[in-house]
């Protein structure tokens, strides 16, 4: 997962929802496939299952992917999540939303084209030309549209309903709001957030959550123990807390035994978290609650109880330690920051023993006994390596590429991400290009040393034909993967 350093200027956007008109379509059900037809085209749908490649129109080559719940039948409308992935990995995406989709009754599709290799504003058309074919033919609730996404994906969920402004909610897996100024008062959206205490991110979603309190916009945070294992438990909650928000808001018929069924099972996860000893994991479990059925049930008790919990011994020192954790790590990614800028600017090989130091300091939290601790530890180590990868792009992204300064970031990956194997490659290939066989044997070496095993790609590096033949690299491939290409001559 990586951090966008993101300057936008959007300007304005015309909304491309607010006088769209649906294209009239005909509706068969046959089995397991719903077809749509119209003057201009007609298609077969099948349902359960995620479709690739669906063309915008003919004269757009753009496509989408698009999951149709085994239920659809075309009557009524029906809900849609709008997933979004900006690496290519659309369809790990779709999976974590199918089975929960499945059964809640929601569509989910996801654009094939929008990347974070090209601009916000170009990645705003895409969607909102998928937005506008999805509801021409299909027959989608205007007041049932959400985005979602993770990381980068995330971060451009959180932007899309400030351009499309019939989005009523996010799921953003990961990341905030990445420019709070998109964000509109008078349009608010329902934003939910998922992360892991071990996530980088997790200072950034707790100090958007306050935000997002400040102005008054509807929000969740849902916080579990770990990183970034985004489970089905968590994707069908949240989902389910969008039906709940729906039902609130008379856009959807209320359910009780929706509602008590959710309550009931939201409650004993709380009490599950209070009598573990989770006291902060519970309050913020509680809060949560309160906010989502507070339309729907009567919860003064509730109240009662989070005022009990809130004088508790174990929430007020959870809560001191979690915000002294949270202040110290601040300090060490204001230390981060400021070598890393230093040392790609002056090309401070020198002070590389420093980062290897900093990475000892880190494999210390592992063994502390207070897990605040050991999450900050998790989250400085998720920071740096993210840091170092937004600099490689930054690096890449210039008309003229610092060859020097990349190398020094590729280096500096070895130490913080051992077994990122491919930055010894990148290392050892650029290093023979320029004729620097000591800087290439010693990554080979270190690559080796970490495990890495393919031979094969070892054998085929660019730039590295004359590397392959000296004595000495075929000596260190033999010591590690037992047999070289070419034996070792060693002349007396």
């Amino acid at each position: 997962m990586r951090i966008c350093i993101i300057l936008i200027y959007f300007g304005r956007v015309f909304d491309y929802f607010r006088n769209m008109k649906r294209v009239l379509f005909l509706l068969l059900f046959v089995g397991l496939a719903y077809t749509v037809s119209s003057q201009s085209r007609q298609a077969v749908f099948k349902k359960g299952r995620i479709i690739d490649s669906i063309q915008i129109n003919d004269s757009i080559s753009e496509t989408y992917k698009l999951y149709l719940p085994k239920k659809f039948d075309g009557k009524g409308t029906w809900p849609i999540i709008f997933v979004f992935d900006m690496n290519g990995k659309n369809s790990q995406a779709l999976n974590m939303f199918k089975t929960a989709a499945e059964e809640q009754g929601y569509l989910l599709a996801s654009s094939n084209d929008i990347s974070d290799t090209i601009s916000i504003s170009r990645n705003v058309l895409i969607t909102s030309r998928m937005f506008r074919e999805v509801a021409s033919l299909f027959p989608i609730n205007n007041n049932r549209i959400y985005t979602a996404g993770f990381s980068s994906g995330a971060k451009f969920a959180t932007v899309v309903p400030s351009f499309i402004k019939e989005v009523s909610g996010v799921i953003s897996c990961g990341s905030f709001v990445p420019s709070v100024e998109l964000l509109d008062e008078k349009n608010p959206f329902y934003f939910i957030g998922i992360v892991g205490n071990e996530d980088f991110n997790f200072p950034q979603m707790l100090q958007g959550r306050e935000l997002l309190n400040k102005m008054k916009f509807p929000n969740d945070l849902m916080v579990f123990d770990g990183g970034e294992k985004w489970s089905y438990d968590l994707i069908d909650k949240a989902l389910k807390n969008l039906t709940l928000a729906a039902m609130a808001k008379g856009n959807v018929q209320k359910d009780n035994k929706f509602i008590l069924d959710n309550y009931r099972e939201n409650f004993q996860e709380y009490t599950g978290l209070k009598s573990s000893g989770k006291s902060l994991l519970a309050y913020d479990r509680l809060n949560e609650i309160i906010s989502i059925y507070r339309p729907h049930l009567e919860i003064d008790s509730l109240r009662e109880e989070i005022k009990i919990l809130k004088k508790a011994n174990s929430y007020r020192a959870q809560k001191r330690n979690l915000n002294n954790v949270l202040l110290r790590e601040s300090f060490i990614i204001e230390d981060y920051n400021y070598n890393l800028d230093e040392d790609v600017s002056t090309l401070n090989y020198n002070n590389l023993g420093w980062w290897n130091y900093q990475m000892e300091e880190l494999k210390k939290y592992d063994k502390k006994s207070d897990p605040f601790e050991r999450q900050m530890g998790k989250r400085l180590l998720g920071y740096l390596n993210a840091l170092i990868e937004d600099n490689i792009d930054i690096e890449l992204d210039y008309p003229v590429v610092n060859d020097e300064a990349l190398s020094f970031l590729w280096m500096l990956k070895t130490i913080t991400e051992p077994k990122a194997y491919s930055y010894y490659l990148k290392i050892i290939s650029d290093s023979s290009k320029y004729e620097d066989f000591g800087t290439a044997l010693f990554y080979l070496e270190e690559l080796l040393k970490n495990g890495y095993k393919d031979k094969t790609r070892l054998y085929s590096l660019e730039h590295t034909a004359l590397l392959r033949i000296m004595p000495e690299f075929n000596t260190i491939v033999n010591k590690y993967l037992k047999e070289s290409r070419y034996d070792a001559i060693i002349e007396e």
